[in-house]
């Protein structure tokens, strides 16, 4: 399929058959909240890009997720701070795209970017796929200079040729510093839009984008499909957006709550000092809830099968912590006070540690947080009338817990009769949407509104030209 761009035509190559050294087999971004995704820092690495601007034919046939790994979702690798998000390979587009898109939020700055492979074989190109901290913005403005600087040196196009389409917040708190440092005019896109483009592309264009979760099978794919309306798309930043969507252009943000990503990061990083997401998160993947948490079978001993609850249901989120930190101070007291030594006994010392460490409230506080975003989106849904909910949002990252938590949540509360759904790039509906915003808008969106307005408005001329020559006709012969 292919949708114009207004700039030269150019041929399409046929879709190579897909072999096995890109499989598209692996999971979702395991973005950072805490740095680039990946580590490239000059423009060696980027080996072609964006090009004069012209008239190109997009053609996402044949689109698939270049895959380097297992196909469930993985433990956290604490060790790096940097997560790849697989690039999205376009072998049938053949031409070269001459903007990039950025979704700028309260934590996040997330670029997506057209390239090709230098030297490659093998035809089409790619969407790439980097973030950046907000609070580091000055990084992601140099990354866009240095597209910028790579398409002045393949083929010395003017640096207005270059064209930035923005969303997010930040498109208008920082317009004026994009716009002055790479001299390129910036398109600014409202936010909730190019989440519903940008989604609708990834559920209706890229085979193994979206999946939902089960402890039997951790990623089940669904297939793209032009028919996925109506449903509800939560989006989990800094915060949270719940989104009615009913058609390409028919949305309503129908509620949210302030407790999202910022709430974990925030409270975390005055609980425990840790200074990125990622860590957080991977405290959290060693932590053990329990020893923080009230949960079911503290209070009754075992399940409460009655009313369908677990023993190992959280009854009280941090329930623990106000009981067993009284005791540790009690015990603190008692063993100072029979102490008459200089040096601390061994049992003082051991009181005054606490009883639960980081990494348990970093599980604790992620479970919370989770827990309340997926009852809320239970509600929206059962209030709206909407069976599919679809999970977005850097918060996810592909970490399992998360995942996991908002699946259980709406099985839980719905019965089972609702369908939690979660994308491989959750964080970049936004700059995608944004991305697909570049004229025409039915960009990459196959049964899109654009094309279906065409399409009728086509056979609708037919028609008036068939009459105006019938009409033609008997005028002659009278």
């Amino acid at each position: 399929m292919s949708a114009d761009i207004p700039q030269t035509e150019e041929n399409l190559i046929p879709s190579p058959s897909n072999s096995n050294n890109e499989n598209p087999t692996n999971l979702s971004s395991q973005a950072s909240m805490g740095g680039h995704i990946r580590a490239r820092t000059n423009t060696a690495e980027i080996d072609s890009t964006i090009i004069h601007p012209g008239s190109v034919k997009i053609n996402v046939t044949g689109a698939f997720i270049v895959d380097q790994g297992s196909v469930s979702p993985k433990e956290l690798n604490t060790n790096e701070r940097n997560y790849d998000t697989q690039d999205i390979r376009l072998p049938n587009h053949t031409a070269v795209v001459s903007h990039i898109a950025v979704d700028i939020g309260g934590s996040l700055a997330k670029l997506v970017y057209f390239s090709r492979e230098a030297h490659s074989r093998e035809p089409g190109g790619r969407l790439n796929f980097m973030n950046f901290e907000t609070d580091r913005i000055d990084e992601c403005v140099e990354f866009m200079k240095q597209l910028q600087a790579k398409q002045q040196k393949l083929n010395g196009s003017r640096p207005g040729d270059l064209c930035v389409m923005a969303t997010g917040g930040g498109a208008y708190k920082y317009y004026d510093k994009i716009k002055e440092a790479l001299g390129v005019d910036v398109i600014r896109e409202d936010e909730m839009e190019c989440l519903i483009i940008g989604l609708d592309f990834f559920i209706t264009e890229i085979p193994r984008e979206v999946f939902t979760y089960s402890e039997r099978d951790p990623m089940h794919f669904t297939s793209p499909s032009p028919d996925i309306y109506p449903y509800l798309l939560v989006n989990i930043g800094s915060g949270v957006s719940m989104i009615k969507v009913s058609g390409p252009r028919e949305y309503q943000r129908v509620g949210g709550t302030s407790l999202g990503g910022g709430t974990l990061w925030g409270l975390l990083s005055l609980l425990t000092g840790a200074r990125t997401f990622d860590d957080m998160l991977g405290m959290a993947e060693r932590g053990d809830n329990a020893k923080v948490d009230m949960l079911v079978g503290d209070i009754y001993g075992t399940d409460y099968g009655k009313i369908g609850l677990k023993s190992s249901t959280i009854a009280s989120s941090f329930g623990k912590v106000f009981r067993m930190k009284r005791e540790a101070e009690r015990l603190a007291e008692d063993s100072g006070g029979q102490n008459n030594s200089n040096e601390p006994s061994s049992s003082s010392h051991s009181a005054e540690e606490p009883p639960f460490c980081n990494e348990d409230i970093s599980r604790s506080l992620l479970y919370a947080i989770s827990n309340n975003i997926g009852q809320i989106a239970y509600l929206q849904s059962e209030k709206h009338r909407l069976s599919t909910i679809y999970f977005g949002g850097s918060f996810i990252r592909g970490h399992r817990q998360t995942i996991n938590t908002l699946s259980y949540a709406i099985k839980f509360w719905s019965n089972g009769e609702k369908k939690a759904m979660f994308l491989r790039h959750e964080g970049y509906l936004g700059s995608v949407g944004a991305f697909l915003k570049r004229k025409p808008e039915g960009w990459g969106r196959r049964m899109s509104f654009e094309e279906a307005a065409a399409s009728g408005e086509g056979e609708v001329k037919d028609v008036r030209d068939e009459l105006k020559a019938l009409k033609r006709e008997v005028s002659r012969t009278e």
